[in-house]
């Protein structure tokens, strides 16, 4: 894996809790996120930081983004020092050492210099942490270096001499407090750490790591920042800083990032290493926006392995959906407006379904205790429990109460009886010995307990799915914004239907069948009408498209022929693939971008562009709708049809389900369309040689497994 999608740059502090207001001496992040800058993030103490910081490593994974996050603190110290506390020459070992030796509060109220000294204990004489905020308190801390010989550990590790910072990290206190902010820092890099796909540079296997972790220091940028407050005048520091350097990282092309990664000495892997030490003339020039190279290119999200000829469904799939991410904003909508919409956070329960016990049935009500043996005869309590209206008072034991569906078991019931198994004279009730306890009688939250996760994100959002939202008080929806797709036809041929044609046009088919499949699978719709056959006009076309839409549908001028426009211009940007697949119906699939939005170019033929879209474009477009990556819903059953099939390509037949049995259409031609309306599904049949004879299991998708 190389390069980055997403960096995060983080000033952290060892400070107490900041103001409500942004103010230095606070944690600040910097952060860029597939190439764009974000608005720095401000946090007011280290555990709203932690948080912060765990939700975004959370969110960038579950978009499938790459990510690089630097802290400014120490991640190791001087060689020899982790063993001497630690027993270990790990230096993890010792983040975790740390993290159940310091204590935090949201006040930023802290154990850090009674840790120290229980560190400095382990070494004769002064130190080696010194400096504190008062001068006759821990005394196991010195007040000043003097005297410290930092003779069993050097005073400073191998990459604070060469990237020449300005302190060490076994200095607590008077600025810079680096040693503070290590002490404050490494318990939270230890828990964070432990997330799944997160890894630490230099430390251990970090090369292929969704997340990784690494130690930064501005002070290799501080002429742009010092630049760039002169300009600004009142801005703060620390903003600055992380902005700056997020930008800058995010600036690198990715071979100059993972050779400043990787050509770093052996002692790195004991006591860590500043990321870009040797590098700041290259970094400073970043920041100031006079990048010494080009941004790197990511149009490249499709492309395939160089020799790659025919690409077999499965792996056009799978690179699909690892260069694709959701792309959608987020935001509320009323539980009404909510249907097929697709949710963006987890919903949990306002309340418990149902919220209180109650009736399940019309009868009548009492304690199950209170009965004797055989058959039951007691009497009525004056009044009735109705859904809606509750009975006030308490049903004493030996008597009964009228209750009716829905209502509230008062108190002194917990169990209901029919009303079709009882005698009633309006003043007493009889019924046969037998009954269980707890009968008829549902428990609060039986169904969901208030507080728990009912919905997931990603889902698609049915009918049942609003009841359950409702029932239990959910009346706004955190949803994804629509995906935007914009569908354009191309070629001279075409005409709309209606039109006059003449034996050499054919109406496009393809336009209203694409609106309606993105229609049906939930995305917004973008007619972008058709495009002769003509570059330039293709090219203003595919602009407009990618100005109003998140991705692009083409059909026609997918292939390579003099005519086939979508794969020429795509090519000519540097951002096509294309791609023969190993498919029948609908080999010629170009995949690329086109000013950053994904383009898929469709065979022209109907029946080739339909089954393209439901095998290729739909898991990608669900993923970056935010549905995550869903592939559909075969069921094996017997063959209705006869049929020999080669090696070397997947087929898909258009077929429905009769008697029990998959019959296929009369005619494989690609030109039928009539087949994509005798059809409900597709068979689809393996990638080597197959021979099927009538009662062989296949594999049918009903097109219901699509969404449709």
């Amino acid at each position: 894996m190389t390069g980055f999608d997403s960096f995060l740059v983080v000033d952290w502090s060892a400070a107490k809790r900041a103001p409500v207001n942004p103010s230095k001496d606070a944690i600040w992040l910097g952060f860029v996120q597939d190439g764009v800058a974000q608005e720095p993030i401000y946090c007011r103490n280290r555990i709203d930081a932690e948080t912060r910081l765990t939700e975004i490593i959370r969110t960038e994974q579950d978009a499938g983004r790459r990510m690089l996050i630097g802290f400014d603190f120490p991640f190791g110290y001087p060689k020899g020092f982790a063993r001497i506390v630690t027993g270990k020459d790990d230096p993890l070992a010792l983040w975790d050492w740390l993290a159940a030796q310091i204590t935090d509060t949201p006040e930023g109220v802290n154990n850090r210099f009674e840790v120290a000294e229980t560190i400095n204990a382990l070494f004769a004489g002064p130190g080696p942490f010194w400096g504190k905020s008062h001068q006759d308190r821990w005394p196991g801390v010195p007040y000043r270096k003097i005297g410290i010989p930092f003779d069993r550990v050097a005073e400073k590790r191998s990459c604070d001499r060469g990237a020449n910072t300005p302190s060490s990290c076994f200095q607590l206190f008077f600025n810079p407090t680096v040693g503070s902010q290590a002490l404050m820092g490494l318990p939270m890099l230890s828990r964070l750490r432990r997330m799944n796909g997160v890894a630490v540079w230099p430390f251990g296997a970090w090369h292929d790591a969704p997340v990784v972790l690494a130690e930064i220091w501005p002070g290799l940028i501080e002429a742009a920042v010092k630049a760039q407050i002169a300009r600004d005048g009142t801005e703060i520091r620390d903003r600055v800083q992380v902005r700056l350097l997020a930008g800058a990282l995010s600036r690198l092309a990715p071979e100059a990032l993972t050779t400043m990664m990787k050509d770093i000495p052996a002692e790195a892997r004991e006591e860590a290493w500043v990321l870009g030490t040797g590098h700041a003339s290259a970094l400073c020039a970043l920041a100031q926006g006079s990048p010494l190279a080009p941004p790197p290119l990511r149009d490249d999200c499709f492309a395939l392995p160089a020799g790659v000829d025919w690409t077999p469904v499965n792996d056009a799939l799978e690179a699909l959906r690892a260069r694709l991410h959701p792309v959608v904003g987020q935001g509320q909508v009323a539980l009404k407006a909510a249907l097929g919409r697709v949710l963006a956070t987890p919903v949990t329960a306002r309340r418990s379904n149902p919220p209180a016990p109650n009736s399940a049935v019309d009868g009548y009500g009492f304690a199950f205790d209170s009965l004797g043996t055989g058959d039951q005869v007691l009497p009525l309590c004056d009044g009735r429990a109705a859904a809606g209206v509750p009975y006030g008072g308490n049903v004493p034991p030996g008597t009964a109460i009228r209750i009716l569906t829905g209502a509230i078991l008062p108190d002194g019931v917990d169990t209901v009886i029919l009303q079709e198994d009882v005698q009633c004279d309006g003043r007493q009730i009889a019924f046969r010995g037998g009954v269980k306890p707890g009968s008829n009688a549902r428990k609060a939250g039986e169904d969901v307990c208030g507080g728990m996760e009912i919905l997931p994100a990603g889902r698609v959002l049915t009918p049942a799915d609003l009841a359950l939202l409702a029932a239990t008080g959910t009346d706004r929806v955190p949803v994804y914004d629509r995906l935007q797709v914009a569908i354009l036809s191309t070629g001279d041929e075409l005409r709309e239907p209606g039109e006059p044609a003449t034996p050499g046009q054919i109406y496009d088919a393809n336009r209203p069948m694409l609106h309606a499949l993105m229609t049906q699978m939930g995305f917004a719709c973008n007619d972008m009408g058709r495009a002769p056959d003509d570059r330039d006009a293709l090219r203003a076309a595919l602009d407009r498209a990618a100005d109003t839409s998140d991705a692009i549908l083409t059909s026609g001028g997918a292939s390579a022929g003099d005519e086939d426009h979508v794969s020429a211009l795509l090519k000519e940007s540097g951002a096509l693939s294309h791609w023969r697949i190993a498919l029948k119906p609908g080999r010629p699939l170009a995949l690329g971008i086109w000013r950053g939005t994904p383009v898929f170019g469709l065979p022209g033929n109907p029946v080739a562009a339909l089954v393209c879209t439901l095998i290729f474009a739909r898991p990608a477009l669900g993923l970056m709708a935010g549905t995550g990556w869903t592939l559909p819903q075969g069921f094996d059953v017997p063959a209705g049809f006869t049929k020999r099939k080669k090696p070397g390509r997947r087929e898909y037949l258009r077929a429905r389900i009769r008697d029990g049995r998959a019959e296929v259409f009369a005619s494989e031609g690609s030109g039928r369309i009539s087949g994509l309306s005798w059809a409900e599904g597709l068979v689809e049949l393996p990638d080597g040689a197959a021979e099927i004879a009538p009662g062989d299991m296949v594999r049918y998708i009903p097109y219901g497994s699509f969404g449709l």
